[in-house]
C-alpha cells in the first residue's frame, strides 16, 4: 500500500501486454556469459541484425555502452562488479517491460552475479547464453590486449586470469565461437529467442 502512495504513477502507466500487442512481440533476456574475447559482442550483433531483419526489435547492452554511461563511475572491485551487473539488469528489465528483446553481453563471473540478475529481470523471461570458449583462444585474439597486460600485472582481478570465471552449469545454450561457425551461433540465438516468442 505503502508503494502506491510513494509510486502512483505505475497505476497509470501503460502495461507490458500493450506495449506487447503493439509491437507484435514478447521482452525477454538474452544475457550473455563469458569470458573477455569469447565472442558475446559479436554474436550480439549478429543476432541484433538478423532480428531487425526479421521485424524484431532488439537492444544490445554491452560493458562498452554501459561502462562509458549509466555505470562510468564504476571500478573493477567486488562491489563496483556487483553494481554494475545490478544496475544492467534493472536496466534490462525496463527495456524487457517494454516488449523489447534485449541482448546484455557481461563477463558476469560468477553463478551469484548471474542469478542476481535473473531474479531482478524474472525467471520467465531470462535466457542465460554461454559463450562457452575456451580461455586459450580468448587469449589468442586478445582483441583489446588485456590478457597481455593482466599477465603482466598490469591489470588486477581480470577474469581468466588473476580472478576465477563460474561456467554456468545449465545454460539455455552453450556456444563455444572457436568451433562454429559466426552464422550457426547466431543463428541458435535467434531460435532460442524464437521459441520465447
Amino acid at each position: 500500500m505503502a508503494d502506491k502512495i510513494i509510486y502512483p504513477i505505475f497505476d497509470k502507466m501503460l502495461s507490458r501486454e500493450e506495449k506487447e500487442q503493439l509491437l507484435h512481440q514478447r521482452g525477454i533476456m538474452i544475457w550473455m556469459t563469458g569470458l573477455s574475447g569469447s565472442g558475446k559482442s559479436t554474436v550480439a550483433i549478429g543476432v541484433e541484425r538478423e532480428l531487425h531483419r526479421r521485424g524484431i526489435l532488439c537492444r544490445i547492452l554491452d560493458g562498452d555502452n554501459i561502462r562509458s554511461g549509466i555505470n562510468a563511475g564504476l571500478g573493477f572491485s567486488e562491489e563496483d562488479r556487483r553494481e554494475n551487473i545490478r544496475r544492467i539488469a534493472e536496466v534490462g528489465k525496463l527495456f524487457v517491460d517494454t516488449g523489447i528483446v534485449t541482448i546484455a553481453c557481461f563477463v558476469s563471473p560468477t553463478t551469484e552475479l548471474r542469478e542476481m540478475a535473473r531474479q531482478i529481470i524474472g525467471e520467465k523471461d531470462f535466457r542465460e547464453v554461454y559463450i562457452a570458449t575456451p580461455l586459450s583462444e580468448c587469449e589468442r585474439r586478445d582483441v583489446k590486449g588485456l590478457y597481455a597486460r593482466a599477465r603482466r600485472g598490469e591489470v588486477k582481478d581480470f577474469t581468466g586470469i588473476s580472478a576465477p570465471f563460474e561456467a554456468p552449469t545449465h545454460p539455455d545454450l552453450s556456444l563455444d565461437t572457436s568451433q562454429m561457425t559466426l552464422k550457426q551461433e547466431v543463428d541458435a540465438v535467434v531460435e532460442l529467442v524464437c521459441a520465447s516468442n
